[in-house]
């Protein structure tokens, strides 16, 4: 709960510098954790409701907390091993994003297929009728154009991000961008973009 709490700590201070540089807007947001396949995040609701944004999305490291995060944990390692498992955990995936979706205000889910597989076209779908955008990732290079065209073809939107966990490489689009280029989206398909001067 410390850790819940201290977002709106950071909430505060970033109160506190938008009214000294109010030409820089600043959100307060979290990466949350989808822990279970019922959509479940790590975060209190509580606090969720406070912030700017909120992203959430699927990582293997996340520590099991109930019998179905075990569950939830063992579909993922063994999809890694057998074709029957990696089918179920491809299900268990899909349906813990999808619920997570329905469930809170997600913005945007965070690198969709990254070492989880997911069944694209129906979270697309999903997130389309939830107002929820897929994260193109510049970061992690597993994102492929046939990805964001199937997703595209469901009419969700996108967001480009660099997914940075250095101060360098904050807003590092290209590889995301080239993404984008390729598969032909426009402006309105990115909710972080914007036409040029």
């Amino acid at each position: 709960m410390r850790r819940a709490e201290q977002l709106l700590e950071i909430k505060g201070k970033i109160r506190r510098l938008q009214e000294k540089y109010p030409e820089v807007r600043v959100l307060c947001g979290v990466e949350a954790n989808v822990i279970s396949s019922r959509g479940d995040l790590d975060v209190p609701r509580e606090f969720l409701e406070q912030l700017d944004i909120v992203l959430a999305g699927l990582h293997p490291q996340i520590f099991p907390r109930s019998l179905d995060n075990c569950r939830f944990l063992a579909l993922y390692w063994g999809g890694k091993v057998s074709g029957y498992l990696d089918r179920r955990s491809r299900l268990y995936n899909t349906r813990a994003l999808i619920n997570a979706v329905a469930r809170y205000p997600i913005a945007i889910v965070t690198h969709p297929g990254l070492e989880l597989a997911v069944d694209t076209r129906e979270l697309a779908r999903a997130c389309a009728a939830c107002g929820t955008a897929l994260e193109i990732n510049s970061s992690h290079g597993y994102l492929t154009a046939n990805f964001v065209s199937v997703a595209a073809a469901e009419g969700v939107k996108f967001a480009i991000n660099s997914d940075a966990h250095h101060p360098e490489k904050v807003g590092v689009l290209g590889p995301g961008l080239a993404i984008a280029r390729r598969v032909g989206l426009t402006v309105a398909d990115v909710i972080n973009a914007r036409e040029g001067p």
